[in-house]
């Protein structure tokens, strides 16, 4: 029979570990079951300069590894490894890591989100060295500079139109002759006279030794490539939210992203609660996953006080990662 822990948190990103330090200092004891991809997209953020406390800044991985000692400090357990199956159909919920059965009274989930990539090879060997997928996080870098956006939705003219005001010009590539974005939003990029528009590109490769210096691409119409001189080149064409071990058992929207209830963490499961980019199609900050990670262990504390925990009942099917 597997030890019964009180919380266990699935994920170790800002979210997760803010939850885990305000967990641990209630004195739940968390269980953190990392991930081998333990700390998140910010640990493949070369440098954060707009999470409060660093005015010089701070690396990411650095930044994750502090988060980490706080949550240990206050004694946080940690899992190095992937959780493979879980089963929230009843308390304890079960956690399988491979073979080895977790069971938990209450689970955060805060597995996070990723960047969609084009899949190109200078994309990931100029990875935070002029190619980024968040212009809020990186766009300061690139001031009074040219730079690429390259996607059509929302979130591309999003993007697009807050480097304007940093930057000497926005080249957005896009692969089709209009944009997927909202008539307002893409009205808002067209007029803008600092955004020109790569129609019916698309992107063969970035250009640079050790920074960007431009990003190659193709007509789809004429097969002709070139280089446009840029210092940077910023993905957003979408993000994946990393919830298909949870598919068909919470409650999520169309995208895949988590539902929680308004104001809160809670989830569709009684118990189960969600913080972090897994459940934010907003904002996508280290910040206020951060935020979402202290207000998923004061709901978990909260709910736990209110429904103590059962006997052990190990009946239930479970659900595949697979």
């Amino acid at each position: 029979m597997a030890d019964v822990n009180e919380v266990i948190i699935i994920g170790s990103g800002p979210a997760g570990l803010t939850a885990a330090i305000y967990a641990a200092r209630a004195g739940l004891e968390p269980l953190v079951i990392e991930g081998y991809g333990a700390g998140g997209q910010l640990m493949i953020t070369t440098d954060v300069e707009n999470y409060p406390g660093f005015p010089d800044g701070i690396e990411g991985p650095e930044m994750m590894q502090l988060f980490r000692a706080q949550a240990e400090r206050f004694g946080t357990r940690f899992i190095t490894a992937d959780v493979t199956r879980i089963d929230l159909s009843r308390r304890p919920f079960r956690v399988w890591v491979g073979d080895a059965e977790h069971e938990g009274n209450a689970i955060i989930v805060s597995t996070g989100a990723s960047a969609k990539w084009l899949g190109i090879e200078g994309e990931q060997r100029l990875m935070g060295r002029g190619v980024s997928a968040c212009a809020t996080c990186d766009g300061f870098f690139f001031k009074d500079k040219p730079v690429v956006v390259v996607g059509g939705g929302d979130t591309a003219m999003e993007e697009a139109l807050f480097l304007t005001r940093m930057c000497e010009s926005v080249t957005i590539v896009h692969r089709r002759h209009e944009f997927r974005a909202s008539a307002i939003m893409a009205a808002r990029a067209l007029d803008h006279p600092r955004i020109t528009v790569r129609w019916g590109s698309v992107v063969e490769d970035v250009e640079g030794d050790q920074v960007v210096t431009g990003v190659r691409v193709k007509d789809a119409d004429t097969g002709t490539e070139d280089v446009i001189p840029a210092a940077a080149m910023f993905v957003a064409i979408g993000h994946q939210p990393s919830t298909s071990l949870f598919t068909d058992i919470l409650d999520m929207d169309s995208e895949g992203y988590v539902l929680t209830q308004p104001g809160s963490t809670v989830t569709s499961i009684d118990g189960v609660f969600a913080c972090g980019d897994v459940q934010d199609t907003t904002y996508r900050q280290a910040v206020t996953a951060a935020g979402t990670g202290c207000m998923a262990a004061i709901d978990a504390e909260r709910w736990l006080e209110a429904n103590p925990a059962p006997a052990a009942d190990h009946a239930g099917a479970g659900a595949s990662a697979d």
